[in-house]
């Protein structure tokens, strides 16, 4: 039997396997980010991805598995920018709040497939919503983290909750058209009311009140 995974056409076979893997991935954007997307299939994906059902399994357990790996592609792309935003920001909580923002707004806006990915409303599927689950925790998180609170009692992660869950629902409303607004006018209103959050409900050290 020959080797799935020898050279061929000047490719390695872990390269073909990685394409391949890659493919699924960007089909299953395609599919879940489209407007009127919904719930996907193995034979829908592999025929936007153009391959057969045998390349999927060689990948993928099942459609929650690409599904999976999908929404994490995207999330872990807007966690590295966020990141990399605050730090851009610089020490002030409102410059980095604004940063932040512009940051995650843009890419949505350049490939509105994966905001419908991370935040619609439309895609309701028991994976995305234990992976949303899993993002407000990881956002949340990084939130009092990035607060400068000594003490992470209620009040901080009640706090850190709202900020991220009113974020990712105004997001949501965006995308699926409900708020009519440009991204210059979004990152405005988003800074607006996450800085308000900021200053009311997270201390501030008094190095960030300036």
């Amino acid at each position: 039997m020959a080797d799935p995974l020898r050279p061929y056409a000047g490719e390695n076979g872990a390269d073909r396997v990685k394409r391949r893997r890659a493919a699924l991935i960007e089909a299953a954007l395609e599919i879940l980010g489209a407007p009127d997307g919904g719930p996907i299939s193995v034979r829908g994906v592999c025929r936007q991805a153009g391959l057969t059902a045998r390349y999927f399994y060689e990948s993928f357990e099942d459609v929650d598995a690409l599904v999976a790996a999908t929404y994490d592609e995207v999330v872990f792309d807007i966690a590295a920018a966020a990141q990399e935003a605050v730090v851009a920001g610089g020490p002030l909580p409102r410059d980095q709040i604004t940063s932040v923002v512009q940051v995650i707004v843009d890419r949505i806006d350049a490939d509105r497939r994966r905001g419908r990915v991370l935040f619609s409303q439309t895609l309701l599927s028991g994976k995305l919503a234990s992976k949303r689950m899993d993002t407000i925790l990881m956002f949340a998180a990084l939130t009092m983290q990035n607060s400068g609170a000594e003490d992470e009692g209620p009040e901080v992660q009640g706090a850190a909750h709202f900020y991220v869950g009113g974020f990712g629902q105004v997001l949501s409303a965006w995308i699926d058209g409900r708020i009519d607004c440009s991204t210059d006018e979004l990152v405005d209103l988003c800074v607006k009311m996450m800085y308000g959050a900021v200053t009311e409900l997270l201390p501030l050290r008094a190095d960030q009140t300036h």
